[in-house]
C-alpha cells in the first residue's frame, strides 16, 4: 500500500478536498494523509461542497506537516504554490514529489453565489486531477 501526503498552506480547504477524492478513488490501494505548513481548521464551505458530490470530509482534522515526520511517503503532492515554495524538508527519500496549484476558493470575495461557484470549480478541478493521479500512479 502506498502512502500519499497532500500538502497546502493551511490544510483547511484544497488539501482536504484532494484528501477526500484521493481516498475515494484509491480505495484500499493507498493511505491518504493531508497536512499544512500551518493549520487553519477545516473550512466548512469545503465540507459542504464535497458533500454535494457525495464525499464526506466532515471528520477530517487540520494537521501540521510535522505530525507526519515519521511516515515514509511514496508521493508528496502540493496543491498550492505557497506550500510548494515554503514546504519544510520531509524526510521521505524516495517520494515522488508532484505539484498542482489550485485556486484557493476561501480567498474569493463576492456574493454567496460567486463564492459557491468558485468552490465548485476548484472542487471539480481537484476531483479530475485526483482521479487521473490515482489511475496513473496507484
Amino acid at each position: 500500500m502506498k502512502n500519499v501526503l497532500v500538502l497546502c498552506t493551511g490544510n483547511s480547504c484544497r488539501s482536504q478536498m484532494a484528501h477526500g477524492y484521493l481516498k475515494h478513488f484509491a480505495k484500499e490501494r493507498a493511505t491518504i494523509y493531508s497536512a499544512g505548513i500551518e493549520t487553519h481548521g477545516l473550512n466548512q464551505q469545503a465540507v459542504a461542497i464535497m458533500k454535494q458530490d457525495g464525499i464526506d470530509i466532515s471528520s477530517h482534522t487540520s494537521n501540521h506537516v510535522d505530525e507526519y515526520a515519521a511516515i515514509d511517503f511514496d508521493f508528496i503532492i502540493t496543491v498550492c504554490d505557497h506550500a510548494n515554495e515554503n514546504c519544510p524538508f520531509i524526510p521521505s527519500e524516495n517520494a515522488v514529489r508532484l505539484h498542482q496549484n489550485f485556486k484557493d476558493p476561501s480567498k474569493v470575495e463576492g456574493s454567496e453565489e460567486e463564492v459557491q461557484k468558485t468552490f465548485k470549480t476548484t472542487r471539480n478541478e481537484i476531483k479530475a486531477w485526483c482521479e487521473k493521479f490515482v489511475n496513473d500512479n496507484l
